[in-house]
């Protein structure tokens, strides 16, 4: 296997410690030079990669390329390596033989807190859910032209070691917002790492949801974290009168419990299959706070 992922942030990360000891070669992109002992340390080459036309060394990389990692959101104009490939897969990477898009359940849209799954109707309303639908197609598109299986990666909430509930309730930042009946699904990025390593060996293509078991309230997570840590969790706060940026308020517009039978079906096993487990972890082996 020899593996470039366009976008090497904190999911792009944990798929590359997956899969770096099994490749001939792993790449990642970054946008700046201070990131690159971050890519060494997960097993990557790295390479800058700040948009438009691949440089050299990039371009040489992918055309040994067999399996391919997208983690580059879409900006305003769309999805910008679509706009790099917008004449094919095979000129620039020949050897292609898998591609992994990683998406959201955010296309899934608003369903009144009913279960959804890869075959239910997308009905995004974010301009980012939108956004990421039309990548989702767009790859989908580029995939079948150049024969090779495409997985649709869709995340739920990320969290992980430096990025979850205990390090902001112990920095002060989190609160515990009440909307009647609005559920979240998450997922620990070594899961995200995980299931995409399983899809990629197995060069599976299809729409896979990787989240948790157990969508729930948000404000049970902070309430997890702080029985974790021994502290007494802050005061609720009204969801309709608490001041929030539009793009915080726009999450809680859309409200469903993702299922992940499928990912399971194709053979993945969930490290921390729930937030209690996954907290649990993080606050065991001190992670939490990296």
């Amino acid at each position: 296997m020899r593996l470039m992922i366009f976008g090497a942030g904190f999911s792009g990360l944990a798929i590359a410690r997956e899969l770096a000891g099994e490749c001939e070669f792993a790449g990642g992109t970054t946008r700046s030079s201070g990131r690159f002992p971050a890519l060494q340390g997960a097993g990557l080459t790295p390479f800058i990669y700040e948009g438009g036309a691949p440089s050299d060394d990039v371009s040489a990389a992918l055309s040994e390329t067999t399996h391919l990692v997208i983690s580059i959101s879409p900006d305003a104009a769309g999805d910008p390596l679509l706009q790099v490939f917008a004449e094919g897969l095979r000129p620039a990477l020949p050897k292609l033989e898998w591609v992994g898009y990683l998406s959201t359940v955010g296309v899934y849209g608003d369903h009144g807190g009913d279960w959804v799954d890869e075959d239910t109707p997308c009905r995004p309303k974010s301009r980012r859910s939108v956004a990421r639908l039309a990548a989702e197609d767009g790859w989908t598109r580029l995939a079948a032209e150049a024969g090779v299986p495409l997985a649709v990666i869709r995340l739920s909430g990320i969290y992980g070691p430096g990025r979850n509930a205990l390090k902001t309730l112990h920095e002060g930042k989190a609160r515990r917002l009440i909307k009647p009946g609005q559920v979240f699904n998450r997922i620990h990025v070594a899961d995200i790492g995980g299931a995409t390593a399983l899809l990629a060996r197995q060069r599976l293509g299809g729409i896979y949801n990787v989240t948790d078991d157990l969508p729930a309230p948000p404000q049970d997570v902070v309430s997890e974290a702080a029985r974790i840590i021994g502290v007494e969790p802050p005061a609720e706060i009204d969801f309709e009168t608490a001041e929030l940026s539009p793009m915080a308020r726009s999450f809680y517009g859309e409200n469903k419990r993702v299922s992940n039978a499928k990912i399971k079906t194709a053979g993945y096993s969930f490290l921390y299959p729930d937030y209690h487990a996954g907290l649990e972890a993080l606050h065991g082996d001190g992670s939490w706070q990296r």
